[in-house]
């Protein structure tokens, strides 16, 4: 097998399954585990994967973003705690935004159910879930509907948050890294998350460690923009650290 092609099968499969491991790679392509490697090497200085110790995993693109109901089955028990962890950030914020993605939903699931609150969001699933309590006002933003995120986007979005003034915004990105910040791969969902930082007082990312040092198409947001990141222990306490020094606080958990 060709280099290209081989190369090609690791970043379809690396897509397929949210992540490769090299030993597995190379007995299913039949070649040495160091092939692999190189392979993968190559592939990370083109932007596809991102490697980790004994595999990689998929760099979301211009090309290829994965879907809601995929990252539903990826690092559910990090996001999970990483969404404890974030909700118990709110603090006496009154309006809230909650931004597309699965984290974000697990997030606004985490909210008191005490508190009144009013939560703006252009993820049709959040706006489903909290209109049902009985304290919250939701104002979904209107606009077209991503199939791959069930969220609302282009300008309708944008035009509404530009209109508004919010206590708290979570915050998630395809990516964050400390040379591009937050990153995602579609403009009209950049524009939609760059009005959400610009109109909000305090503001949240929440994300797992894979998303940090991967690299999109958009950016939207600096890292200094945030008053707290949240992610989970497999992102080493030195990386961390030098997210910190940016100014934000890193919350491991």
């Amino acid at each position: 097998m060709e280099a290209e092609e081989r190369r090609r099968r690791i970043v379809e499969t690396a897509r397929r399954a949210g992540e490769v491991n090299v030993a597995k790679l190379a007995a299913d392509m039949g070649v040495a585990k160091e092939t692999v490697r190189r392979d993968l090497r190559v592939l990370e200085d083109h932007g596809l994967v991102r490697r980790t110790h004994g595999g990689a995993y998929p760099v979301e693109s211009a090309g290829y973003e994965s879907t809601l109901a995929f990252r539903t089955t990826m690092h559910v028990a990090e996001k999970a705690r990483i969404a404890a962890c974030a909700a118990a950030l709110l603090s006496d914020a009154e309006t809230v935004f909650i931004d597309e993605g699965y984290t974000p939903q697990l997030i606004a699931a985490a909210l008191p159910r005490e508190r009144p609150l009013t939560v703006v969001t252009a993820s049709l699933a959040t706006a489903a879930l909290l209109a049902a309590r009985d304290n919250v006002t939701v104002m979904l933003l209107g606009g077209r509907v991503r199939g791959a995120t069930m969220a609302t986007v282009d300008h309708w979005a944008a035009r509404m948050l530009a209109g508004l003034v919010i206590d708290l915004a979570y915050i998630g990105a395809n990516g964050i890294s400390r040379e591009y910040g937050l990153t995602t791969p579609d403009p009209a969902v950049g524009e939609v998350k760059r009005q959400a930082v610009r109109v909000s007082r305090r503001r949240v990312f929440s994300g797992v460690y894979t998303k940090f040092g991967a690299v999109s198409f958009c950016r939207f947001a600096e890292p200094t923009a945030f008053e707290t990141i949240v992610t989970d222990t497999r992102l080493p306490q030195s990386e961390a650290h030098r997210y910190s020094l940016l100014g934000p606080q890193v919350l491991r958990v």
